[in-house]
């Protein structure tokens, strides 16, 4: 059952998703070619040393890091490593949340390392695309099922294909709640939307196969056919209105 936040729990998660998306927005801004990804986690500690907001993902499930970053054809869950290089044309995809005062965030971009084929620009706009007709879709007395359809529709008419092994998900006293948000589906089913819900709403984007696998170090999803995917992410409000973009 989704949970309905009150206007002080509302509140805190107003502000602490403003603060994901400021700290995403410094990471693009300071992610140039020859970092690491390590050299990028290292940078959101040392933003956040001394305050109160904590990575979200750090032990969650058992994951190792502060963030997910992940890496042309990985789309999901990369790990940092010192050895993972940035290079030109690059896109990377940095998945990122806080955690305070008993409250969750959770956001995710994808942006490119200088300049990147279309191949890649494409992929980007398609994703980012997704995740803006999905929020529009977001209005009280609607169903999961018109935001899940609406980013399927609209990928699947650019030609390209949604993942369908990865979800979206309520969030609030914790990273994953009810109810999960598939990126594809039927118009007018799953559970009714109503104000004081938070979702993060998530799209994630493939060129040709929608499959993708576990890499080795058991955390990293990789697309299939080796090509670039893309995810964007953010953690919406429902409102009397439609939605309100907390992290934005």
């Amino acid at each position: 059952m989704a949970t309905i936040k009150n206007a002080a729990e509302i509140e805190i998660m107003h502000e602490l998703c403003r603060k994901t998306a400021n700290i995403l927005q410094e990471i693009e801004k300071n992610t140039k070619s020859g970092m690491s990804t390590k050299d990028i986690e290292d940078f959101v500690l040392a933003l956040l040393k001394g305050k109160t907001e904590k990575p979200a993902f750090l032990g969650c499930y058992g994951f190792p890091a502060a963030l997910c970053i992940s890496v042309n054809n990985e789309l999901i869950h990369g790990i940092p490593k010192r050895k993972r290089i940035l290079n030109e044309g690059d896109i990377v995809s940095i998945d990122f949340g806080l955690k305070d005062k008993g409250f969750f965030s959770d956001a995710a971009t994808t942006f490119p390392i200088g300049e990147i084929n279309e191949e890649k620009s494409k992929l980007l706009d398609v994703c980012s695309g997704a995740l803006s007709e999905a929020i529009s879709n977001v209005i009280p007395g609607r169903k999961i099922g018109d935001v899940s359809n609406a980013i399927q529709t609209y990928v699947e008419k650019k030609g390209y294909k949604v993942v369908k092994k990865f979800v979206g998900h309520g969030i609030g006293r914790k990273l994953h709640e009810s109810p999960e948000i598939p990126n594809f589906g039927a118009k007018n089913t799953g559970i009714v939307l109503k104000p004081g819900m938070t979702l993060a709403i998530e799209p994630m984007v493939t060129i040709e196969s929608d499959d993708v696998y576990i890499d080795k170090d058991g955390s990293t999803v990789m697309s299939s056919d080796g090509k670039p995917c893309a995810h964007f992410e953010h953690t919406v409000l429902v409102t009397q209105n439609g939605a309100e973009i907390l992290t934005k």
